[in-house]
């Protein structure tokens, strides 16, 4: 669980929203920058320990609450929801704004976007956007796909917001994803052990109030148009193709297809001439790797592509 300090203070961003900012300073000497975006129905606080480790090995941490999520606050949106309109590109102008914070603090110093789940296709499509601001991205465990299924969905959802409006907890993609990946989980003992083997882990999650709630269908739209935008060739083939990607997946997440969805992002880098991608599905992990029995390895991976990516671009 998570004892390490991770200080923070409210950032006002230009989208009018006052961001719950997380900031952990460099206890060696410095490589650069991980700008933290986190996932659905969960906050940056959950990531002290791993800015701890960062931090250990040289590198400026910042983490922020998204639009919706834990302390951040903006006046156009309700609860559980990113906006009432424009959610998602509000969304990346919040993460482009502490981007800009980090440019005035450490002018010159390597930057790498990460995400987990929805905060990997938040950090994808901030690299769709400002490609040429950041060192490098990682993109955990997050399903990035079109195709049918995304397209039912936003169907289901559209029937939601006619009947029930915008505003309200989606009825059906809770179904879809939550509860369908916990029922893949045999002999669980929670709704949430799909997320890691550690029990203690997933009992904090459970006991979290900023932890485990439904969504709006406003906040599902938006997931969606993000999920979309993430699988458009479009967007990848103009990613520049020396920018290092590392994705991570594990063999037993649901949320990813046990894995399957992370190869398959691997697999549209590549063929939109992405020439530095590194890859791993560990075995026996399931959707939150950084709170996993394994942690420590795959943190530890991390960090030897960080210093790498960061000492190439310093």
């Amino acid at each position: 669980m998570f004892h390490e300090p991770f200080p923070s203070e409210i950032l006002a961003s230009p989208t009018g929203a006052r961001l719950h900012l997380h900031y952990r300073a460099p206890e060696a000497d410095e490589r650069g920058v991980v700008q933290i975006s986190h996932g659905l129905a969960e906050h940056a606080g959950r990531y002290a320990r791993f800015a701890a480790f960062l931090a250990g090995h040289g590198f400026h941490v910042y983490a922020h609450d998204h639009r919706g999520h834990g302390k951040t606050t903006a006046t156009d949106a309700a609860p559980r929801q990113f906006a009432r309109r424009d959610g998602a590109a509000k969304v990346i102008a919040d993460v482009a704004a502490v981007h800009q914070l980090i440019a005035e603090q450490h002018p010159g110093m390597p930057v790498i976007a990460f995400g987990h789940s929805m905060g990997g296709l938040i950090a994808l499509n901030y690299a769709f956007l400002h490609p040429h601001a950041i060192a490098g991205a990682a993109v955990w465990n997050a399903g990035v796909s079109a195709g049918a299924a995304l397209g039912l969905a936003r169907g289901l959802l559209g029937i939601e917001r006619f009947l029930l409006g915008s505003d309200v907890p989606s009825r059906v993609l809770p179904k879809l994803t939550f509860r369908d990946w916990a029922a893949r989980v045999p002999d669980a003992h929670s709704s949430f052990d799909w997320l890691s083997h550690d029990p203690e882990e997933v009992a904090a999650y459970v006991a979290d109030p900023n932890c485990g709630w439904d969504g709006s269908v406003a906040m599902w739209r938006d997931i969606l148009d993000l999920t979309r935008r993430g699988a458009d060739a479009r967007n990848l083939v103009r990613l520049p193709k020396l920018l290092p990607f590392n994705l991570v997946g594990g063999s037993e997440d649901p949320a990813t297809g046990m894995g399957k969805a992370v190869k398959a992002l691997d697999e549209r880098l590549r063929a939109a001439g992405l020439l530095d991608v590194e890859t791993r599905i560990y075995q026996g992990m399931r959707h939150e790797g950084l709170n996993e029995v394994n942690r420590l390895e795959v943190m530890e991976d991390f960090g030897r592509w960080a210093e790498r990516v960061a000492a190439a671009a310093a």
